[in-house]
């Protein structure tokens, strides 16, 4: 990797991460008590796991500092910091398959691998608090099926795949725009 590419690489990754920060204490959020969803907060990981794993773990550790300063519970921190997880996974599966968004098949079943892997990392964090009564008493009176699996679990998953259309919706321009060494290349076509 040149010099440059590597100078573009930081940079983008500075930018993803700012926008990490700034998602989560200035958009607008989603309350279905009592789970909530931040707009677009995982767009910048997103766009991060398509460039590279190290890029990937980078954004999403720094934006998981976004929920920490923007003065949300623990929960929602910790659930932030799952995105690790898929972070990581999508990326070494595009390192490793470069041809996953050539068709809306796979593009899609890679979309919806990430939303399962992201809903069970979440519900993972929220069943620990669930237990140990470390959440608020919302998720008690709903019982553990609508709050945890079905508003958390599934509401995530939701999240994520709309989240991740979005960031495949900026990455396409972007890439025609300017050249970014990725894993992750999206066909353009100029019809």
């Amino acid at each position: 990797m040149t010099n440059i590419n590597k100078v573009k690489i930081m940079t983008i990754s500075a930018l993803l991460s700012a926008l990490g920060i700034l998602i989560p204490m200035t958009f607008p959020g989603i309350r279905i008590e009592p789970a909530s969803y931040t707009l677009a907060s995982h767009v910048p990981v997103f766009i991060a796991m398509f460039i590279s794993p190290t890029v990937a773990a980078f954004v999403a550790a720094i934006s998981t500092f976004g929920f920490f300063i923007g003065g949300f519970p623990i929960v929602i921190v910790l659930r932030a910091m799952t995105h690790l997880i898929f972070a990581l996974l999508g990326a070494y599966i595009l390192k490793h398959n470069k041809h996953v968004f050539s068709t809306v098949k796979s593009t899609a079943l890679f979309n919806l691998l990430i939303a399962l892997t992201h809903g069970i990392a979440e519900i993972a964090v929220v069943t620990y608090f669930y237990q140990i009564n470390g959440i608020p008493v919302e998720y008690y009176e709903k019982g553990y099926l609508i709050s945890v699996i079905l508003l958390v679990g599934v509401g995530t998953m939701v999240h994520s795949i709309l989240d991740f259309s979005i960031a495949l919706f900026v990455w396409k321009p972007l890439q025609q725009v300017m050249p970014i060494p990725a894993n992750a290349r999206i066909k353009i076509n100029r019809n």
